[in-house]
Parts: structure tokens; C-alpha cells; sequence
């Protein structure tokens, strides 16, 4: 078995063009797996530069091996199973501005530099007032951003044809529109100046991106196997699965430059990532946050199994095609051809996604990926969706707690608000007191739920043959009323 290197596998030199502060399994799997099928299929010729963006992080692993690893694919496409291998060998180096802030400003220096990639967690977007202008680096990855940015301008005296362009991939809604306002606020704070805060209005765009694919991450399972199928002991593989989705709020000039299409890759470049969020959260998370306590309670662990059930699969269906698909706005013919795809990811025959750790937090969960669709619905049908109703209700009984009816632990995990009140609740035993209380609550809805005509009823009812029948029967019960 080979070491893995550019002495074992020569790498192509290409011009730096892209910053990517972050070293984590999701970038490394998704955008630097997108930009090296760019450069092969669409002439990109571009490589990145990786800047870790915490003072601790794994570059050093990475700079073992020259910035090369594999990127391993699984899942389903068309229903046909898939598991690739790719090396990635677009990651020309990897520093660490906490050590190395010298190059990490000569970064700002290189003419050819073109874009900013980041994922740096959902809190990474945020403004601390404590950071200087002259900090080595900033704490802040906007802070730090904005120092790259800011000698960049000085050193190019402000050429309007040396900006940057940016692509936030933090799991946030409108991410780009987050980092834009930060941005602003160190511009003030740092007393930068009209000239340099006009050079970046002008010559530099933030775009929020929406970003979509499973990483597991290292395959530490079947890493022997893996080596040894590659020939190479690549200890920096990244597992993900097959399907890949990139939505960026930005103009044609943009995507342009971004020739993602030319290499067929499911990359967007939209008028507003808006709707395609809603999608998402509507038609992937909204179905996992009602089927994970369903399948649950009925005796099911994994995500795969549920959708395959006979019984279950029909309540995931019903629950996507039938009560949240009709809540949106997109072209129908598109909305089906995004769940049929969320379907056959959710049966991925490669991923045991446990249910259960799908079910941490599932109020706030229900209440933005779910709620909003079962008023729609409501107001649209003129009567309430029954299976997303039915998925409350069995949100509710999980958090009874106790066991399931084959002796395994039910284990609710929540605010601990949350779990105080739903145990005192459950405590005193009366559901329909317990229903009111819990869709009273403005902190985890934004509003008191009651007043949703039906809704407290409904929960109710489907609590109490939950509890005389179980939720197996209460399911097909539902479905049988369909008929």
C-alpha cells in the first residue's frame, strides 16, 4: 500500500483562485469535490487554498499528504446503487493564520484570486466587537474576512477589477445576507472608510447559498477495507453520499465565472435561494421530523426501514407528496422530481440514519419545518393535514418517555424547559389539558396553537388511540380513512 502524496500522485499546478476558510468534512466532500469535477469537465483550472479557521483543526493532517484524499459517494441514483471513489487533488496547500498570519494576508496579494468559500458552523457568522483591526488573525471568521478584504484593497489601491466573490455555506437562511450586515459592522467599527466600504460594494458580491448533502465523514468502519481497495493509506477519506445540491442567490455574471453547469454538476444560480430553502425544509426535514416519532413508537430505527414499511412508507408518502408538497409555491412537476429524490436518499441502502437521532429538539424542529405547512394547508384545504397532525401527537407521546412495547428506552432529549413540563404533564394524566398546555406555549411556537381551529382536538384524539391501540394501528387507522 502506497503513502499518499504528490510524489505517489502528481498533482496538476493550477492557479490559486479560491479561499476556503474551513478544513471540516462537509467542504472537503461537497465544494472542493465540486471543484475538482469543474476543473476536469469545464476547464475551471482552479485550485484552493484552505484556511483553517479556528486556532485548532486538522490541516496538519491534511499537509501530511499534500492535501490530497479521496472522496467516497454513496447511495442511490435512480435506484441503482452507487459507491464511488474520486481523488481530490484541487487543495494546493493549507495554512493556519493563527501560526502563519503573514501568508495568510499574502493570500490578498495574488491577483488571481477570485472567490471566498466558507463553512464555518451556523455560529461562525457573527460579530464580536472585541476583534482589532490589527488582531493576528481576527477571532472572528467575518473579522478575519474582512482583513483579507481590507488588505487587499490597499494593496491593489483599490482596483475595481481585484474584488472577491463570496459563497457563505453556513446552515443558516440567507447566509450571505448574515455575513453582508457583519461585514458592514466591522467596516464601521474599524473606521475603515468610504473608499474601501465603495470598493466593496462595488468590486466584491456576497451570495447566500444553500447547500444539501449527507457527510458522515470519515469512514472509520470500513477504512481498512477502503485502503486497501484504493492501494493508498489515505487516512483523510470523506464519506457522503450521492446526491449533491448548491443553490447561490447570484447574477448570471456570477455563474458565468462559476461554470458548475458545463460539468453537469446540480448546481443553481437563482433570483432568491428563498423558495429553495422552503423546499428543502419543507419537503426533507419536515418529513424526517414527523416520521422519526411515528416510526419510532412503532417499533422501527432506522430511516430506510420506515420509508420501505408497509404501513409506515404509505404515512411518509402521504405526510410529503399528499400534505406538505400542495403548501409551496415552486412548479409541482419540480417539487416531485426534489421528494422522489429526497425518497431515495432517505432509503439510502449504505446509511443507517437512527430515527432517533433525528428526534432531538423535535418541537422546535416541528414548529419551522412543519407548522408553517400545516397552516398553509389548512387555509388552502380548508381542513387540517391529518398525518402532520398525527406527527405532533406522536411527538407528545415520545416525550412520555418510559419504554416501547418491545422493552427498548424511550430517551427524549430537549430544552430542559421542555422536558420539565412534558414530564410534569404527563404526570397528572390528562391529555387534553396537556395538549392545551403544550400548543400554548408562544416560546417554542411564536404562538398559542389553540387558537388553529380543530388542532387541539385532533391531537388529542389521535393521543388517545395512540395509547388504547398503538401507534401502529392509530397509523392505520389514518390510512385506511383515506380509502
Amino acid at each position: 500500500m502506497k503513502a499518499l502524496n504528490s510524489k505517489t500522485a502528481p498533482k496538476p499546478v493550477r492557479p490559486e483562485r479560491i479561499i476556503q476558510f474551513g478544513e471540516g468534512n462537509f467542504l472537503r466532500c461537497f465544494v472542493d469535490w465540486i471543484i475538482s469535477n469543474m476543473n476536469e469537465k469545464a476547464d475551471f483550472n482552479s485550485d484552493v487554498v484552505i484556511v483553517q479557521p479556528l486556532g485548532m483543526g486538522r490541516i496538519d493532517n491534511l499537509m501530511e499528504q499534500d492535501c490530497l484524499y479521496h472522496v467516497n459517494l454513496q447511495g442511490l441514483d435512480n435506484g441503482k446503487p452507487v459507491n464511488s471513489f474520486r481523488l481530490i487533488d484541487c487543495v494546493s496547500r493549507a495554512l493556519n493564520p493563527y501560526k502563519q498570519f503573514a501568508e495568510f494576508l499574502a493570500l490578498a496579494e495574488q491577483p488571481e484570486m477570485r472567490f471566498v468559500i466558507s463553512n464555518t458552523t451556523e455560529a461562525g457568522i457573527a460579530y464580536d466587537p472585541s476583534c482589532k483591526l490589527d488582531d493576528a488573525p481576527a477571532s472572528s471568521y467575518p473579522g478575519k474576512l474582512v482583513q483579507l478584504l481590507y488588505h487587499r484593497y490597499q494593496y491593489f489601491k483599490g482596483d475595481m477589477s481585484k474584488g472577491l466573490i463570496i459563497f457563505p455555506c453556513e446552515l443558516i437562511f440567507l447566509n450571505g445576507h448574515k455575513l453582508k450586515e457583519v461585514i458592514y459592522q466591522y467596516i464601521d467599527l474599524w473606521q475603515l472608510g468610504d473608499g474601501f466600504k465603495e470598493w466593496f460594494e462595488k468590486a466584491c458580491g456576497v451570495y447566500a447559498t444553500l447547500v444539501d448533502r449527507i457527510v458522515p465523514g470519515f469512514p472509520r468502519k470500513d477504512i481498512d477495507k477502503i485502503k486497501a481497495e484504493l492501494d493508498y493509506d489515505d487516512n483523510n477519506v470523506v464519506q457522503g453520499e450521492f446526491f449533491h445540491l448548491w443553490v447561490i442567490e447570484a447574477p448570471e455574471s456570477v455563474a458565468k465565472e462559476f461554470p458548475a453547469d458545463k460539468a453537469g454538476l446540480n448546481v443553481l444560480f437563482v433570483p432568491s435561494e428563498e423558495p429553495y430553502h422552503e423546499r428543502k425544509v419543507t419537503l426533507l426535514n419536515g418529513p424526517h421530523t414527523v416520521l422519526s416519532p411515528v416510526a419510532f413508537l412503532s417499533g422501527i430505527n432506522i430511516v430506510r426501514d420506515a420509508c420501505q414499511h408497509p404501513v409506515i412508507g404509505r404515512f411518509v408518502h402521504r405526510v410529503m407528496y399528499d400534505e406538505l408538497m400542495p403548501t409551496l409555491n415552486l412548479p409541482q412537476d419540480e417539487l416531485k422530481h426534489f421528494a422522489d429524490a429526497v425518497l431515495e436518499r432517505f432509503c439510502n441502502p449504505f446509511v443507517d440514519h437512527q430515527v432517533t437521532s433525528i428526534m432531538l429538539n423535535s418541537f422546535p424542529k416541528y414548529a419551522t419545518r412543519d407548522l408553517p405547512g400545516l397552516k398553509t394547508y389548512l387555509k388552502r384545504k380548508g381542513h387540517l393535514p391529518e398525518g402532520l397532525v398525527l406527527g405532533l401527537a406522536a411527538i407528545m407521546v415520545y416525550y412520555r418517555g418510559g419504554k416501547r412495547a418491545d422493552g427498548v428506552d424511550i430517551v427524549p432529549n430537549d430544552a430542559p424547559e421542555i422536558m420539565e413540563l412534558l414530564s410534569k404533564l404527563w404526570k397528572e394524566g390528562d391529555v387534553e389539558n396537556l395538549v392545551k398546555t403544550v400548543l400554548a406555549q408562544t416560546s417554542i411556537w411564536g404562538e398559542d396553537l389553540n387558537a388553529i381551529p380543530g388542532l387541539k382536538d385532533r391531537v388529542v384524539y389521535y393521543i388517545n388511540r395512540i395509547n388504547e391501540v398503538g401507534m401502529l394501528d392509530t397509523v392505520k387507522e389514518l390510512l385506511d380513512s383515506d380509502k
